[in-house]
């Protein structure tokens, strides 16, 4: 029997994964009693640590009673399924989280539908029972209500259940009766995951995740699934549409604590990282130089979601960004698609233009800020949702929306959905909040979000997750107002933005350098205003009552990369560059609006 157990950790989004692994990694004494080490350990990156979620999924391993435990710490947000989907080949089983006081979320059931057709042992940790108003027992009923229409089997559904706090470092197997470490659960990972199986034969390893070093370059990460892997072991390559790549490993290194330790040879059951192997992609399949076979491909859910990516050509392209060519940009759209799955970059029939298809908006807002941040100037369009032609029908994507509500506001969420062709399905309290369940088009949700958390004073707590595809809805009511666009380039005066807000809400601030067709602000009405916004005031040697009145100006509106996303219309694009982010007209002269704007209709 092999002392390894793979378990990777699934939940909803901020159930608490991330700080459970803190706290595992300390019980293990993976760190030396002075050092600093902070919260949120494996959110590692700027993007992760300032969004407060994890987008990639990464490994460390611990070692627990002379046995070796490998973790994989995944998202939880549906639009990053794809690197859960993938990760879960690696793993015998799984740590399902659920919040003591939400129980299971839309994303809960996506993973848990994942891990059980996989066939991986699950242990449940109901997380958060120190919150008020937490309801384990209700929760441990509603997870194994779970599990049953998910079809588990009889040895799933007998699934050991672990109470705790992550965050006060304590799991037990009564929620009333608190302890002082979380040995309770890694006693329970020994105890029920099966140990990882010693499967005999020739070499073969898939390739379920990468990693990068500026020193070797990529690096491919997985589990061995048969044989034994060693160092400088010619193998053979099988990429994912089965071409044959003779290669020769040269570098092995196995996971322990954060970091990874050189090694010689590595045998089934164990994940390692290879050194050496050169145009790989996620899936491909390492194995015997001579005899070569094939694991299954990893299957991946399609995308339900794309946008236009363009080169930024506006009049202040080049001035805040490094990388502005078409061609670093189609590199680095290519470079994504190496190693996140559930991305696909199209080309279109403009050289300077690709349709990147992604599994919702904060899948495709991530990309943007990390390009941005990297040094890039690029323009996106509006996102559309992708329809197919199913029996010669037009059908869309639909999504289950989740919305937990104070009771005396759900009625205007309900309405909101309503009106985007949502359909409620279920309406029960929850706690102290009102518990809506919805289905609607993809469609409906985008945009949404702003209007829901407007109407419930920021209250609202909002999930979704991808259904099927069904039969096309009809038409849903866009944005209800036009935009207030710039009539010349130059620099924004409090005195115009004084004078024309009564025409609207401004999304910019005196002083800040304007081109001819960017947007401004909202209009008032459902039309665009052409507006004079670099006007200064006259100045005369004239001084009178009543015309010296100061400026007093309503704070601008910003908007974060997601809701400008969700705001533009078909005629706009953002652009976006490492210092700003501005929204415009795709045609910047009014003539030309008027011209062909038509096709926009």
């Amino acid at each position: 029997m092999q002392k390894i157990r793979n378990i990777a950790i699934i939940a909803h989004v901020d159930h608490g994964k991330t700080t459970l692994v803190d706290k595992i990694l300390h019980s293990c004494s993976i760190f030396r009693d002075n050092e600093q080490t902070g919260d949120l350990i494996l959110d590692n990156n700027d993007l992760e640590r300032e969004r407060g979620i994890t987008i990639v999924s990464k490994n460390v391993s611990v070692q627990y009673k002379d046995v070796k435990i490998n973790i994989i710490d995944t998202p939880g947000h549906a639009d990053f399924g794809g690197e859960v989907e993938r990760v879960l080949k690696m793993a015998d089983g799984v740590l399902l989280l659920c919040d003591a006081f939400e129980g299971a979320m839309p994303q809960t059931r996506f993973v848990t539908q994942k891990a059980l057709a996989l066939g991986l042992k699950p242990i449940v940790v109901v997380n958060k029972v120190d919150k008020e108003n937490c309801r384990p027992e209700e929760v441990y009923e509603q997870i194994f209500e779970l599990f049953f229409n998910l079809e588990a089997t009889e040895e799933q559904l007998d699934f050991p259940v672990i109470y705790g706090s992550s965050k006060q470092g304590w799991m037990s197997t009564d929620w009333q009766k608190p302890t002082t470490d979380i040995f309770a659960l890694l006693d329970a990972v020994v105890a029920n995951i099966p140990p990882a199986p010693i499967n005999d034969g020739t070499l073969q390893m898939q390739i379920t995740s990468l990693d990068y070093s500026s020193f070797v370059g990529r690096i491919a990460i997985g589990r061995v699934h048969r044989g034994t892997i060693k160092e400088n072991q010619p193998v053979t390559l099988i990429k994912r549409d089965g071409k044959i790549v003779k290669t020769r490993v040269k570098e092995l290194y196995t996971f322990e604590g954060l970091g990874k330790i050189r090694t010689t040879e590595v045998s089934s059951g164990d994940i390692c990282a290879v050194v050496g192997i050169d145009g790989f992609d996620i899936g491909d399949t390492i194995s015997d130089f001579d005899a070569p076979e094939q694991l299954p491909v990893i299957s991946i859910d399609e995308p339900t979601m794309n946008m236009l990516f363009t080169i930024n050509n506006s009049p202040f392209f080049g001035k805040e960004g490094k990388l502005v060519t078409s061609q670093r940009i189609k590199e680095r759209l290519i470079k994504e698609t190496e190693k996140n799955l559930a991305l696909k970059v199209i080309e279109t029939a403009s050289p300077d233009s690709w349709l990147v298809y992604g599994r919702g908006i904060l899948h495709l807002s991530v990309l943007i800020e990390t390009m941005r941040r990297e040094g890039y100037e690029i323009q996106v369009g509006q996102p559309q949702v992708i329809v197919k032609e199913i029996d010669g029908k037009k059908h869309e994507p639909i999504e289950t929306l989740i919305v937990d509500v104070p009771g005396e506001v759900s009625g205007k969420v309900i309405e909101l959905v309503t009106q985007r062709k949502g359909e409620l399905l279920i309406m029960e309290p929850k706690g102290d909040l009102q518990h809506l369940e919805f289905e609607i088009p993809s469609r409906g949700i985008i945009g949404l979000r702003n209007n829901v958390l407007t109407a419930t004073a920021g209250e609202a707590i909002m999930a979704h997750r991808f259904k099927a595809y069904e039969p096309w809805k009809g038409t849903i009511p866009g944005r209800s107002n036009g935009v207030l666009v710039s009539m010349d380039k130059g620099q924004t005066t409090a005195y115009s933005i004084d004078k024309l807000q009564d025409r609207g809400r401004f999304f910019v601030d005196p002083g800040v350098d304007v081109y001819e067709g960017q947007i401004m602000g909202e209009h008032i009405r459902d039309n665009d205003l052409v507006v004079n916004i670099v006007k200064g005031k006259a100045l005369t040697n004239m001084r009178a009552s009543g015309t010296d009145d100061n400026a007093r100006i309503a704070p601008a509106i910003k908007f974060s990369l997601e809701e400008a996303m969700e705001y533009i219309q078909a005629d706009e694009y953002i652009e976006v560059t490492p210092a700003s982010m501005r929204l415009r007209k795709i045609f910047l002269t009014e003539q030309e609006r008027k011209v062909k704007g038509k096709q926009f209709v």
